[in-house]
């Protein structure tokens, strides 16, 4: 629910649909992107971790990664991580946190 949002804010009218088969899917908004990994399935990440420096790299995606320790280290160091804790079968919580001085003063400014 979290990407099918993130890709409506964006303009994207792509069906969003969860990658943990096909561990990565791209959707097109107007003027930016966003790309969803889902490494759940990944030990090695392998040429997967090629595709996520080059998207990272580009100021025109917002990337979204899923179970991400396994790349942690291609992971910029200024982002935002989103935890998601089940409180019931249809609510979650989110637990924002910055990685970085920039996200940490946005945070700061919602609250």
């Amino acid at each position: 629910m979290f990407v099918r949002g993130l890709a409506t804010a964006v303009g994207s009218a792509d069906q969003v649909t969860s990658p943990t088969f096909t561990i990565s899917r791209i959707y097109s908004g107007e003027g930016i992107e966003v790309h969803h990994f889902d490494f759940y399935r990944l030990q090695d990440p392998g040429l997967m971790r090629a595709e996520l420096q080059e998207s990272v790299a580009d100021p025109e995606v917002v990337v979204v990664t899923e179970w991400s320790d396994v790349v942690a280290d291609v992971l910029p160091p200024e982002r935002l991580r989103i935890a998601f804790t089940p409180i019931s079968e249809t609510s979650r919580r989110l637990e924002i946190s910055a990685m970085d001085r920039l996200h940490a003063a946005c945070i700061g400014e919602m609250s």
